[in-house]
């Protein structure tokens, strides 16, 4: 086989695998190559590599969202991988876009599902990056009659949102999916919140009352609702509708909503590695 041809085959391996062209040559020499069996080999290998970084935490990475301008269907994913510096290659970028993508028109049931739709590419990923990937969650929002999903991504791909809205506008949708990203709701309004949630705020509220001695000689009724009102103002703070609005803090988020006619559906925010406790001795 010529010089030449040999370094053709060994630059689109690479290309494909994002292996060394050392390990490429070999890959192409044990395989008479044929460059596919060379992928295989490869990938082969990369499964070992990856078995040994398997216990390893994927912490870092990139969140997708992406709205469809035909359907106004929207598609969510967060993936991970170890460092930074690889969030930020092109193969990795080229595997969140990918994943995006596929979530959204295969609408698969569940995140099993999804890794399967997808293991060659996150497979491939993998081997070429040198990191442990790990696609970690996602999620598909399609809009009824009158409805509209806004969407913002925010330094890149660390935040990601998409906001259902019943009613309103384009920008107004969008702006609010970038308020959501700065502001890190967590409920819609104050009856989404879980009851464990609100039992356990209700029993800080309940010692910080009881502790209180301006309070000792108040009646039981008044205590109660000096609590609720303690409850209500912490979890507040999660709850969109209560939010003070980013673009014109006079008004809450609610207020905002009624001025334009719209009404929260849904939202789904995704920030990177957001629940991940990384392993401080980890090497990066």
């Amino acid at each position: 086989m010529a010089d030449k041809n040999t370094i053709e085959l060994i630059k689109a391996l690479r290309e494909r695998t994002g292996a060394g062209m050392m390990d490429c040559k070999h890959a192409l020499e044990e395989n008479n190559y044929d460059i596919e069996k060379a992928v295989d080999m490869l990938r082969e290998k990369g499964i070992v590599k990856q078995a040994k970084r398997a216990n390893r935490t994927a912490a870092e990475g990139l969140t997708r969202v992406k709205v469809c301008p035909k359907c106004g269907k929207a598609g969510l994913i967060e993936v991970n991988c170890e460092t930074d510096f690889v969030s930020g290659s092109d193969k990795f970028i080229a595997l969140a876009n990918g994943l995006v993508d596929s979530v959204m028109t295969n609408e698969p049931k569940d995140l099993e599902e999804a890794k399967a739709q997808n293991a060659q590419l996150l497979q491939d990923t993998a081997l070429a990056v040198g990191e442990k990937v790990d696609f970690r969650r996602f999620a598909v929002l399609t809009p009824k009659a009158n409805q509209i999903i806004g969407s913002y991504i925010h330094m890149g791909g660390k935040i990601s949102v998409a906001v259902l809205l019943e009613g309103g506008d384009q920008d107004f949708a969008n702006q609010l999916a970038m308020h959501i990203a700065a502001n890190s709701p967590l409920y819609v309004e104050l009856k989404d919140v879980p009851a464990d949630e609100r039992a356990r705020e209700k029993a800080v509220a309940l010692e910080e009352v009881k502790a209180d001695p301006k309070l000792a000689n108040k009646p039981d009724a008044v205590k109660d609702h000096i609590v609720e009102a303690k409850v209500d103002k912490v979890l507040g703070q999660s709850c969109l509708m209560l939010q003070q609005y980013l673009l014109d803090e006079s008004k809450t988020v609610s207020q905002v909503l009624l001025e334009k006619g719209a009404k929260v559906v849904s939202f789904v925010r995704y920030q990177v590695g957001e629940g991940i406790s990384k392993d401080a001795s980890q090497e990066n």
